[in-house]
């Protein structure tokens, strides 16, 4: 499809590798495979055009220079299917980030980053709002609770929104750039789909993930009632898709929601008696909050 964007815009050129030199007179869009790319001149395109294209290739934005060789080294490996880092060997961990805000100072950014890491990290940046932590496995990694003071903290002094992918310990190997991508699928779709925590892991993704590419066949299985319930009652969804986020834990969903318990305790009652299903059992509880991913989804 992008060579026939060739007849639609003059001067505009295909590439079949990556092009390591942009200009700032093209916009760059690539295809889905990332197997062709294409620069189109910035003044034969309107805006509509532009959302348009937007839509239906992913734009290419400009390669930020690597502060260092280590960082150019890892950013080769992860996003150009370059060789392995040199000398490396263990288990690395990629923390991804993205923010959104407009004139962030990437020098910054990444001095700020580094001081919440014991050990020696690589900051590598995929385009001026994304780009990752490359940790290797010597001492122990962030807990959640530093996870959450680094967010608020880098928000409060950046005046930015930030989220965070905490990716798995993998051996540096080939395998690791196809580990890397499937973590980067996961962070893009919470991005898109999911507003909190915004510090994200497997394991808090995967659900949502899953419900979103179930077939549609299954999809309809879901009980209706609980659709219906969630419909006319955005409240009831709200709560009870805490309360369960929250392993069931009724004082920490009602502080959540800014709640009395007794009104949780109402919510609940309700819920159970309308759909019959009991939420202190774990096949009960999964199988709301799987309706209440795939409502999220959909709604």
């Amino acid at each position: 499809m992008l060579k026939k964007l060739l007849a639609v815009y003059e001067n505009s050129m295909i590439y079949y590798k990556q092009p390591e030199i942009v200009s700032e007179e093209f916009y760059y869009f690539t295809d889905a495979d990332e197997k062709a790319w294409i620069s189109i001149p910035k003044t034969s395109i309107n805006e509509p055009e532009l959302q348009l294209l937007k839509t239906l290739f992913l734009k290419v934005e400009e390669r930020p220079k690597p502060s260092t060789s280590a960082a150019k080294e890892w950013y080769e490996f992860l996003l150009l299917n370059g060789s392995l880092p040199h000398h490396l060997n263990g288990c690395f961990r990629i923390i991804q980030f993205h923010i959104t805000g407009d004139g962030v100072n990437q020098m910054e950014v990444e001095d700020a980053l580094k001081g919440f890491f014991t050990e020696e990290v690589v900051i590598v940046w995929e385009n001026k709002s994304r780009g990752m932590v490359v940790e290797q496995k010597k001492a122990a990694s962030l807990m959640e609770e530093e996870f959450q003071a680094m967010l608020e903290t880098m928000e409060s002094d950046f005046y930015v929104k930030m989220s965070f992918f905490r990716g798995k310990q993998h051996v540096l190997n080939d395998k690791l750039r196809n580990l890397f991508r499937e973590e980067k699928e996961f962070f893009s779709f919470a991005i898109d789909h999911m507003e909190s925590p915004r510090i994200y892991t497997y394991e808090r993704v995967f659900p949502a993930f899953l419900a979103a590419h179930l077939p549609l066949e299954l999809k309809l299985k879901v009980i209706p009632e609980i659709f219906d319930l969630f419909r006319h009652d955005p409240e009831m969804f709200a709560t009870i898709k805490v309360f369960l986020e929250n392993n069931s834990n009724a004082s920490l969903t009602a502080k959540k929601l800014y709640i009395h318990r007794n009104t949780l305790q109402y919510r609940i009652d309700k819920f159970v008696e309308k759909t019959e299903i009991d939420l202190k059992e774990f096949y009960g509880a999964f199988t709301v909050f799987l309706a209440c991913l795939l409502f999220e989804h959909h709604a």
